[in-house]
């Protein structure tokens, strides 16, 4: 049986950052099951060159606001996107690709690592170096993580990760598809609670046990 969760996500998207503990919950259930899990980068602003305007920032800032409203989820917004800061997702988003190469088991905590340092700690999460760290805090070599990281290898294969969610007619993220034998099931296309999800999710696991 070929079955997996598949979540199509950004490392920096406040809705999937608000949707992380609910994904974990849901990955906790689907791996109980042994239903595997497989993240791709959606890409939400990758390839961003321009810093940040006021305009863009407070607009950005009142989304972050409803998403800590909504999911109880905590957010710095005092260090928050500082003057001149440039919100490009694809270096956060490499990063989730390269640990699915490197060390698939490991992909979640660091892109877990990567939202707790971006929204919490105000940390430039666009920057290689503390990408370096924080796959080493989850137990990838820095050297290893880094040599692939600058691979072209790996840089065409986030952009194809991009192409796939947009091929799949992905717009929003989080974006949760239950996959079986190459056919997709939508869960969530945006943010639900997991009393929402989890029986749906259970639903899909009993179809899939008997068959």
């Amino acid at each position: 049986m070929n079955a997996r969760l598949l979540y199509v996500m950004d490392p920096m998207c406040s809705w999937c950052w608000g949707f992380a503990p609910v994904f974990d919950a849901l990955a906790a259930q689907a791996q109980a099951a042994g239903v595997s899990l497989h993240l791709v980068a959606g890409g939400l602003r990758p390839g961003t060159v321009q810093a940040l305007d006021d305009g863009t920032r407070s607009y950005i800032l009142k989304h972050w606001r409803a998403v800590a409203e909504r999911t109880g989820q905590s957010f710095d917004f005092d260090a928050a996107l500082p003057e001149g800061f440039v919100y490009d997702t694809e270096p956060a988003s490499r990063a989730l690709v390269v640990l699915r190469s490197l060390a698939p088991e490991k992909v979640w905590p660091l892109v877990q690592a990567i939202q707790q340092a971006f929204y919490v700690e105000g940390r430039d999460v666009t920057r290689a170096a503390l990408l370096v760290e924080l796959a080493e805090q989850v137990g990838v070599p820095r050297q290893a993580f880094a040599e692939a990281f600058d691979s072209p290898a790996l840089r065409a294969a986030t952009q194809a990760d991009f192409a796939r969610a947009e091929n799949l007619g992905i717009a929003g993220f989080p974006t949760l598809l239950a996959e079986r034998n190459g056919q997709l099931a939508l869960l969530t296309n945006g943010y639900q609670p997991l009393e929402n999800l989890a029986p749906l999710l259970a639903r899909w696991l009993e179809r899939l046990a008997h068959g």
